[in-house]
C-alpha cells in the first residue's frame, strides 16, 4: 500500500487546533496514570479474559495473547495516547487528521455504546452477589434442596457429571437462566433491574462530577482491585489440584494454535485488556498537560495490564482444577460449560473455601469488582459524551444534562441483559456489536495514522509535543506488523468462522439478524463517512481520485492542542 503523498515540511509549525478546548485538565499526571490503569486493568481483565481463555483452551490462547499484546497492544496504545493528547480533543474531532476515515472513530463510539451496556449489566450482577455475601452464610456453599441431584457435595465418588454449588447458584438463582431463547428471552428479573438502576445511578453520577472528580477517585480505583487479587491468588494456588488447573492455563495445545479462531480471541481481548481502539483512551489523553511525556505511563500501564489478565488467569484456573478433583473430572475444559458468567462461578467457588469469615472476602471481592466495573464503564461514559460536546460545540456546563440522559438510556438498553436470556444477548452483542467491528476499525484506525496521515509525521508531532524521537520498534509496528497481523487474523477468522453458539448452543435466525444489524451498523460508517468526506470536495476541479487526495487531507481545525511551545520539529 502506497502511503499518500500528502506531507507538508518538516519545520513547519502546526496550524493551531481552534476548536473549543475542554476547561477539565487532570489535576497532574498520576491522576492521568492510575485513570488509565482502573481503565485498562478492569473488567476486561478480571471478568473477560479468564473465560475466553477457558474458552480457547487455556495455554493455547495465552502464546497469541501475550504476542499480540506486545505487537498490538502496546504500540496500538502508545498511538492513541499520544494523538488524544496532541490534538486536545475527542475521538472523532481528532480523525479530522484524515476525513476520510472518520467513519473509523465513529464505528468506534458505536461499539463502546455496546460495550457500556454490557459492562453495566455485569456490574448489577456483582451487586446481586455483593448483597447475598452479608448473609450469615454465603448461599453458594453448599447445595439447595431445591437443586435436587444435580449438585455435588465435594465427594468425587458421587459428583460425576454434576454441578458445582456456586454454578447452579449462579445460574438458577441468579440468572433463572433458559437453555435456549428460541422461545423468547423471558421477563427480567427485578432484583437485577433494582441492581442494575443502582449501577447506573453511580455510574452517571460519577460522570456528571466530571474529569476532574473521576482522576481523584482513580487512586482508589486503581490500587484496590489489586490487594484483592493477592489475597483471591494466594488462597487459590493452595486448593488441592489447583497446580493441575494452573498447569493447563500455561501448557498450550501446539496444534490449536494454527487456530485463527484462537488468535482472533487474542487479538480482540487485547482490545478489551487495555481498552484501546474504542476511543476511551484518546479522550482520557485529551485531558492531558501536552507536553507531558507519556512513554513511562504507557510501559507502566500496559505491563500492570498484563499482570492482572495472568493473575486472574491463574486465580480462575486454579479454582477450575479443584473443581475438576473435586467431580472426578480429568478434563478440565469440560468441568464448567463458561461462558461470560464464569468469573461468577470461579471466583464465588473460592471464596466459599476460606475457612475464616468467607462472607468478609466475599464482600471485599465483588466490591472489588463493582470498583473495576466503574473504572470501565465512567471511561466509556467520558468517551460518548466527549464527541457529542465536540460535534455539537456544547460546554462544560451541560454536563449533567448529557451524563443523566446517557445513564437513563442506558439503563433502558440494558434491561435486555437482566431477562433469563439475557447472557445469550450479552454473547451476541459481545461478538457481532464490539469484538468483530472492533478488529476492522482497528485496521482503519492503523492505515489513517500510519498511511494516510503518515507515519513520519505522526512522529514529527511526538516530537514536537514530547521532545523525543520514536523508534524504530513503534514505526515499525504503525506501518507494517501491527496492521498486517491484524489483517492476517481477520481473513484466517472469516474463512473459517462457524455459526456462534453460547455454550454450545446457537441462536435463532432472527438473533443473527439482529446481530448482522449491529455489525452492519457500526462498519457502514466507514464507506458512509468516506463518501461524505469526498462529497465534500465536490466544489474542486480534477478527477475522482483527486478528490479522494483531498478528503485525506487534515481539516483546517487540525492542529496541536497547544502550539505556544517553543519548539522545532
Amino acid at each position: 500500500m502506497a502511503q499518500l503523498e500528502i506531507s507538508t515540511k518538516s519545520k513547519e509549525k502546526p496550524a493551531e487546533n481552534t476548536a473549543e478546548k475542554p476547561a477539565e485538565q487532570w489535576g497532574n499526571g498520576l491522576e492521568f496514570l492510575f485513570s488509565c490503569i482502573s481503565l485498562s486493568v478492569g473488567l476486561g481483565n478480571i471478568w473477560r479474559f479468564p473465560y475466553i481463555a477457558f474458552q480457547n483452551g487455556g495455554g493455547t490462547f495465552v502464546i497469541p495473547y501475550l504476542i499480540a499484546l506486545l505487537v498490538i497492544g502496546r504500540p496500538v496504545y502508545y498511538l492513541e495516547i499520544s494523538l488524544g493528547q496532541f490534538t486536545g480533543r475527542g475521538v472523532v474531532k481528532a480523525f479530522d487528521m484524515a476525513p476520510l476515515l472518520k467513519g473509523v472513530a465513529v464505528g468506534q463510539v458505536l461499539a463502546t455504546a455496546a460495550s457500556i451496556t454490557y459492562y453495566s449489566s455485569i456490574m448489577a450482577l456483582t451487586l446481586r452477589f455483593l448483597l447475598a455475601s452479608f448473609g450469615s452464610e454465603l448461599p453458594w456453599s453448599r447445595c439447595w434442596e431445591s437443586w435436587g441431584t444435580d449438585c455435588h457435595d465435594g465427594n468425587a465418588q458421587n459428583s460425576s457429571g454434576k454441578m458445582s454449588p456456586a454454578q447452579l447458584y449462579f445460574e438458577r438463582e441468579i440468572l433463572h437462566e433458559v437453555p435456549n431463547i428460541d422461545n423468547g428471552l423471558g421477563l427480567p428479573n427485578w432484583q437485577l433491574v433494582a441492581c442494575l438502576a443502582v449501577a447506573w445511578l453511580v455510574i452517571g453520577g460519577v460522570l456528571i462530577r466530571g474529569i476532574k472528580s473521576s482522576g481523584k477517585a482513580a487512586y482508589f480505583l486503581g490500587v484496590f482491585p489489586y490487594v484483592v487479587l493477592l489475597i483471591l491468588l494466594l488462597r487459590a494456588v493452595t486448593l488441592p489440584g489447583a497446580i493441575d488447573g494452573i498447569i493447563y492455563f500455561f501448557k498450550p495445545q501446539w496444534r490449536e494454535l494454527l487456530n485463527p479462531l484462537v488468535w482472533y480471541a487474542a487479538v480482540t481481548q487485547v482490545f478489551f485488556s487495555l481498552a484501546i481502539c474504542f476511543g476511551t483512551l484518546i479522550t482520557y489523553a485529551s485531558y492531558n498537560n501536552f507536553n507531558r511525556n507519556v512513554y513511562n505511563d504507557i510501559v507502566i500501564i500496559t505491563t500492570m495490564d498484563s499482570c492482572s489478565s495472568i493473575i486472574a488467569g491463574c486465580i480462575t484456573f486454579g479454582i477450575l482444577g479443584n473443581l475438576a478433583r473435586e467431580t472426578g473430572n480429568s478434563d478440565i475444559g469440560s468441568v464448567v460449560k463458561g461462558g461470560a458468567g464464569l468469573a461468577f462461578i470461579s471466583y464465588p467457588e473460592a471464596i466459599a473455601k476460606f475457612e475464616y469469615v468467607p462472607q468478609m472476602f466475599a464482600v471485599l471481592f465483588f466490591l472489588m469488582l463493582f470498583v473495576l466495573g466503574i473504572g470501565s464503564t465512567v471511561g466509556m461514559g467520558s468517551c460518548i459524551l466527549r464527541v457529542i460536546r465536540d460535534q455539537f460545540g456544547l460546554r462544560s456546563a451541560s454536563i449533567w444534562k448529557l451524563a443523566s440522559g446517557l445513564a437513563v438510556l442506558g439503563f433502558s438498553v440494558s434491561i435486555v441483559y437482566m431477562t433469563p436470556g439475557g447472557q445469550f444477548i450479552l454473547n451476541l452483542v459481545d461478538f457481532y456489536g464490539v469484538s468483530f467491528t472492533a478488529l476492522i476499525l482497528a485496521i482503519g484506525e492503523l492505515v489513517a495514522v500510519a498511511w494516510i496521515y503518515g507515519v513520519n509525521r505522526f512522529c514529527e508531532d511526538i516530537k514536537f509535543m514530547m521532545g523525543i524521537e520514536t523508534g524504530w520498534y513503534w514505526r515499525l509496528c504503525w506501518r507494517f506488523i501491527t496492521p498486517g497481523l491484524m489483517t492476517a487474523v481477520l481473513i484466517y477468522m472469516l474463512l473459517d468462522m462457524s455459526a456462534l453458539e453460547y455454550k454450545g448452543v446457537g441462536y435463532p435466525t432472527l438473533a443473527h439478524v439482529f446481530g448482522c444489524f449491529l455489525a452492519t451498523l457500526g462498519l457502514i460508517q466507514l464507506p458512509g463517512w468516506a463518501l461524505y468526506a469526498i462529497y465534500k470536495k465536490r466544489g474542486q476541479n480534477g478527477s475522482f481520485w483527486q478528490r479522494v487526495r483531498a478528503a485525506s487531507k487534515p481539516t483546517d481545525t487540525w492542529g496541536p492542542a497547544n502550539v505556544q511551545l517553543d519548539a522545532t520539529i
